[in-house]
């Protein structure tokens, strides 16, 4: 994914604003980059296990790897936030989509690890705008239809996810380099079509002062900061399945780049239609709080039944349940966030938020990968205790949103 930093100059680019083509179309382009752009994260994901081992990575070695594009998305997805408070939605998203190219050219003409390395961590530092994605999601839309809206975010995770890992095992075939190229133009491709049709929220034009004012300020708020803590537990939990599970697919099943893809995009699927289409029913009819516990409880079920599967025909049964649990649980969470943020703060916001995720992402492959290299059952028991003690902790959140229309 992108990060964020920008000109003002770039603001003036836009000569349609949001209420020259209404909500709708603006969302339809917002989620149109947001899938090519998690297409080239999805091709990558298969591939970079498989390339750094092929450089002499160990498990240990990789969860740092992936640590290292963590750590810049937790230093920058506030401060990405708070310019496109500043500056408009728009430039910020532009940019962090050059910075995409950018670092998935480097990744492909990387010759050792220290330069997959350098590159991992130039990618985290334009690793951002899905925070401000999210922000202009909520400046365009209404409170009573936000979950809906959110589950289109994850809707359009689940398709980038659904695409790119066998795009980039297919490619993976004429050498591990192909597919970081080709995403690399997929993000050139997706910058020009961003900066001929994504316009600037008309909302956010009027740029309110905000009432929250750094990372301290948002995490201090009290539904705002356990949604957080919740949301940090639930990304460290998933951390653990997605750091290990290419070395799992292939040291107990002999699975490739390809298969592994493949399996990818089965669970995306799932995640996806859940996301897409099942969030607008769900969330009209129970309060986020209920689809937080229920999802997260899900996930802990299924994590600690994947050491249990002896072929993978068993192994997809709890994948299936973890997808259908983190579609259900992920916008809910995103939400409640947003309903809790003012309009002149909700890139900040949305930047602490998704940099809870970043920080989680930081310790647990690394975590990820010594319990793998202890035995492969522990990454996931770890991430069913996870799951576990963020649902008991989703049991003190305050109902926030729309009582009336609940059942």
């Amino acid at each position: 994914m992108a990060a964020t930093a920008g000109g003002g100059t770039l603001l003036s680019d836009n000569p349609h604003p949001e209420s020259d083509a209404g909500p709708s179309r603006s969302l339809g382009v917002l989620f149109s980059v947001i899938v090519v752009d998690l297409i080239g994260f999805g091709i990558v994901v298969p591939i970079l296990p498989f390339w750094s081992e092929r450089f002499g990575a160990s498990g240990t070695t990789l969860g740092a790897l992936l640590a290292s594009h963590a750590t810049m998305q937790f230093l920058l997805a506030p401060l990405w936030g708070r310019v496109s408070d500043r500056i408009g939605r728009r430039p910020v998203m532009l940019v962090t989509i050059a910075g995409t190219a950018l670092s998935l050219l480097f990744l492909g003409l990387a010759d050792s690890l220290f330069q997959l390395f350098c590159a991992r961590t130039l990618s985290g530092a334009f690793g951002s705008n899905i925070s401000v994605a999210t922000a202009y999601v909520t400046d365009v839309t209404e409170e009573a239809d936000r979950t809906r809206w959110m589950g289109m975010i994850g809707a359009s995770f689940a398709v980038g996810f659904t695409l790119g890992p066998p795009i980039g095992g297919l490619l993976s075939r004429l050498g591990h380099e192909f597919p970081m190229l080709f995403a690399a133009g997929l993000a050139t491709i997706n910058l020009v079509w961003a900066a001929a049709r994504l316009t600037e929220p008309e909302r956010h034009q009027e740029r309110p002062k905000p009432d929250l004012t750094s990372r301290l300020d948002v995490l201090r708020a009290p539904t705002i900061g356990r949604v957080c803590l919740i949301y940090f537990l639930f990304s460290l939990a998933v951390t653990q399945l997605e750091t290990t599970f290419a070395f799992l697919m292939s040291h107990r099943f002999g699975y490739d780049e390809l298969g592994v893809g493949l399996v990818m995009l089965a669970m995306a699927v799932v995640m996806g239609g859940i996301q897409g289409g099942g969030m607008k029913r769900l969330s009209g009819r129970f309060a986020e709080r209920r689809l937080v516990i229920t999802g997260l409880g899900l996930m802990s079920l299924a994590f600690a039944t994947v050491p249990l599967s002896s072929t993978v025909a068993f192994l997809m049964l709890p994948l299936g349940i973890a997808a259908v649990g983190r579609g259900i649980s992920q916008p809910p969470m995103m939400s409640l966030v947003s309903l809790g943020a003012d309009e002149g703060s909700r890139g900040l916001v949305m930047g602490v938020f998704q940099s809870t995720a970043s920080a989680a992402r930081i310790v647990g492959p690394i975590a990820a990968g010594i319990l793998y290299d202890i035995g492969q059952p522990f990454p996931y028991w770890t991430a069913a205790g996870l799951t576990s003690l963020a649902a008991l902790l989703a049991l003190g959140i305050t109902a926030t949103a729309r009582p009336e229309t609940r059942t």
